[in-house]
Protein backbone atom coordinates (compact mmCIF):
# COMPACT_ATOMS: atom_id res chain seq x y z
CA UNK A 1 0.00 0.00 0.00
CA UNK A 2 1.57 3.81 -0.99
CA UNK A 3 -0.40 5.20 2.46
CA UNK A 4 1.50 8.23 3.42
CA UNK A 5 4.26 7.76 0.58
CA UNK A 6 4.41 11.33 -1.22
CA UNK A 7 6.22 12.39 -4.07
CA UNK A 8 7.44 10.48 -7.26
CA UNK A 9 9.97 7.56 -7.25
CA UNK A 10 11.15 7.82 -10.99
CA UNK A 11 11.88 3.97 -10.98
CA UNK A 12 15.10 5.15 -9.18
CA UNK A 13 16.79 3.83 -5.55
CA UNK A 14 16.48 7.12 -3.62
CA UNK A 15 20.30 8.45 -3.43
CA UNK A 16 19.79 8.54 -7.20
CA UNK A 17 16.58 10.29 -6.84
CA UNK A 18 17.96 12.71 -4.57
CA UNK A 19 21.25 13.71 -6.74
CA UNK A 20 19.14 13.64 -9.92
CA UNK A 21 16.97 16.43 -7.59
CA UNK A 22 20.03 18.04 -6.39
CA UNK A 23 21.67 18.26 -10.24
CA UNK A 24 18.26 19.59 -11.68
CA UNK A 25 17.59 22.12 -8.91
CA UNK A 26 21.32 23.66 -9.19
CA UNK A 27 20.71 23.97 -12.96
CA UNK A 28 17.63 25.16 -12.69
CA UNK A 29 19.13 28.69 -10.54
CA UNK A 30 22.46 28.36 -12.88
CA UNK A 31 20.35 28.66 -16.13
CA UNK A 32 16.83 30.05 -14.69
CA UNK A 33 15.29 27.46 -17.49
CA UNK A 34 15.33 24.40 -17.69
CA UNK A 35 13.71 21.70 -19.98
CA UNK A 36 12.93 18.42 -18.43
CA UNK A 37 9.33 15.67 -18.35
CA UNK A 38 7.07 16.92 -17.08
CA UNK A 39 7.01 14.75 -13.89
CA UNK A 40 10.06 15.87 -13.26
CA UNK A 41 9.37 19.47 -13.39
CA UNK A 42 6.72 19.02 -11.05
CA UNK A 43 8.84 17.54 -8.41
CA UNK A 44 11.59 20.12 -8.86
CA UNK A 45 9.19 23.12 -7.67
CA UNK A 46 9.15 21.41 -4.74
CA UNK A 47 12.44 21.74 -3.83
CA UNK A 48 12.85 24.71 -6.12
CA UNK A 49 10.31 26.80 -3.91
CA UNK A 50 11.91 25.77 -0.94
CA UNK A 51 15.10 27.05 -1.72
CA UNK A 52 14.58 30.34 -2.73
CA UNK A 53 12.24 30.46 0.52
CA UNK A 54 15.23 29.60 2.57
CA UNK A 55 17.53 32.18 0.71
CA UNK A 56 14.58 34.95 1.18
CA UNK A 57 15.56 33.88 5.02
CA UNK A 58 19.07 34.59 4.43
CA UNK A 59 20.89 34.03 7.71
CA UNK A 60 23.96 31.51 7.75
CA UNK A 61 21.67 28.48 8.59
CA UNK A 62 19.37 28.83 5.31
CA UNK A 63 22.44 29.25 3.81
CA UNK A 64 24.16 25.79 5.03
CA UNK A 65 20.81 23.96 4.42
CA UNK A 66 20.68 25.53 0.84
CA UNK A 67 24.17 24.33 0.94
CA UNK A 68 23.43 20.90 1.37
CA UNK A 69 21.22 20.64 -2.00
CA UNK A 70 22.98 22.82 -3.99
CA UNK A 71 26.42 21.98 -4.27
CA UNK A 72 27.91 24.73 -6.28
CA UNK A 73 28.56 27.63 -4.30
CA UNK A 74 28.86 30.36 -7.14
CA UNK A 75 24.98 29.06 -7.77
CA UNK A 76 23.82 29.17 -4.01
CA UNK A 77 25.50 33.42 -3.92
CA UNK A 78 23.72 34.04 -7.21
CA UNK A 79 20.44 32.41 -5.70
CA UNK A 80 21.11 34.68 -2.13
CA UNK A 81 21.88 37.36 -3.94
CA UNK A 82 19.77 38.10 -7.26
CA UNK A 83 16.91 35.82 -7.08
CA UNK A 84 16.48 36.67 -3.74
CA UNK A 85 16.37 40.29 -4.64
CA UNK A 86 13.77 39.55 -7.37
CA UNK A 87 11.55 37.57 -5.01
CA UNK A 88 11.63 39.37 -1.70
CA UNK A 89 8.08 40.91 -2.15
CA UNK A 90 6.53 37.96 -4.05
CA UNK A 91 4.92 35.59 -1.09
CA UNK A 92 5.29 32.41 -3.59
CA UNK A 93 4.70 30.31 -6.52
CA UNK A 94 8.36 31.02 -8.07
CA UNK A 95 8.25 28.79 -10.66
CA UNK A 96 6.23 28.50 -13.98
CA UNK A 97 5.70 25.07 -15.63
CA UNK A 98 4.78 25.42 -19.74
CA UNK A 99 4.19 21.68 -21.28
CA UNK A 100 6.21 21.49 -24.54
CA UNK A 101 5.12 18.77 -26.52
CA UNK A 102 6.18 15.03 -26.17
CA UNK A 103 9.52 13.81 -26.60
CA UNK A 104 10.51 11.71 -29.54
CA UNK A 105 11.79 8.49 -28.61
CA UNK A 106 9.62 7.34 -26.05
CA UNK A 107 6.47 10.11 -25.71
CA UNK A 108 7.18 11.13 -22.74
CA UNK A 109 5.63 14.46 -21.89
CA UNK A 110 8.39 17.47 -21.94
CA UNK A 111 7.95 20.37 -20.14
CA UNK A 112 9.67 23.36 -19.38
CA UNK A 113 10.47 25.04 -16.04
CA UNK A 114 11.55 28.63 -14.86
CA UNK A 115 11.74 31.28 -13.05
CA UNK A 116 9.16 33.71 -12.86
CA UNK A 117 10.26 37.66 -13.99
CA UNK A 118 13.48 35.99 -15.44
CA UNK A 119 15.13 38.67 -17.70
CA UNK A 120 14.87 37.59 -21.26
CA UNK A 121 17.85 37.59 -23.19
CA UNK A 122 17.65 39.09 -26.36
CA UNK A 123 18.92 36.41 -29.00
CA UNK A 124 21.08 38.04 -31.60
CA UNK A 125 20.08 37.35 -35.14
CA UNK A 126 22.31 37.46 -38.51
CA UNK A 127 23.47 40.83 -39.54
CA UNK A 128 21.97 41.66 -42.67
CA UNK A 129 24.02 41.13 -45.76
CA UNK A 130 25.01 44.62 -47.29
CA UNK A 131 23.36 44.23 -50.97
CA UNK A 132 26.02 43.11 -53.17
CA UNK A 133 27.60 46.15 -55.26
CA UNK A 134 28.12 45.71 -58.79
Amino acid sequence: MRHRKAGRHFSRPMEHRQAMMRNLVTSLFDHERLETTQAKAKELRKLAEKMITLAKRGDLHARRQTMSVVRTKSVVSKLFGEIKERFMDRPGGYTRITPKGVRIGDAAPISIIELVGRPEKIKKGKKPKAAATE
